[in-house]
C-alpha cells in the first residue's frame, strides 16, 4: 500500500479542475493508495478559497471525504519545526505549512504529492 500526503497545491489544482488536478484525481482513484492530508493543509486551502472569492465549503467538504485528515500533534509539530529550520538554510521562502506537510508525511512513511518547487529537495516528493 502506497501512502501519499497531499499538500495544498495538489488539493487546489484538484478542486479547481485544472489539468494538474486531473493528475491528482488519478491518485485519488488509484487502487492500493492511501491518501492523507494534514489538518494544517485543510486550513491553508480554506484560506485560499476564501481569499480568492471561491466557496470555502468545497474544500471543507471534499478534503475530509477524499482523504484521511491527520491532526497536528505535538510530535508532528516538533518535527515540523526541525524540518522548517533545516529547509530554511537552503530556501528562505520555505513555509511552515510546508514543514507540517513534510512532517506529516515523515510520520506516516508517506510520499508528498505536490507541484510546489519548495519540495524539490525532499526525496519523497512526487511532482504533478
Amino acid at each position: 500500500m502506497v501512502r501519499f500526503v497531499f499538500d495544498a497545491y495538489a488539493w487546489v489544482e484538484y478542486l479547481e479542475g485544472s489539468e494538474k488536478g486531473k493528475k491528482v484525481a488519478q491518485f485519488l482513484e488509484a487502487r492500493g493508495s492511501d491518501i492523507f492530508t494534514s489538518a494544517a493543509t485543510l486550513a491553508e486551502v480554506v484560506s485560499k478559497f476564501q481569499r480568492t472569492g471561491k466557496d470555502s465549503q468545497i474544500p471543507i467538504s471534499a478534503i475530509p471525504t477524499l482523504s484521511s485528515l491527520v491532526s497536528v500533534t505535538q510530535e508532528i509539530s516538533i518535527e515540523a519545526g526541525r524540518i522548517h529550520s533545516e529547509a530554511r538554510k537552503r530556501n528562505r521562502e520555505f513555509g511552515m505549512l510546508d514543514a507540517f506537510v513534510a512532517a506529516t508525511a515523515r510520520s506516516l512513511g508517506a510520499k508528498i504529492l505536490t507541484g510546489d518547487d519548495d519540495f524539490r529537495p525532499f526525496p519523497n516528493a512526487v511532482f504533478l
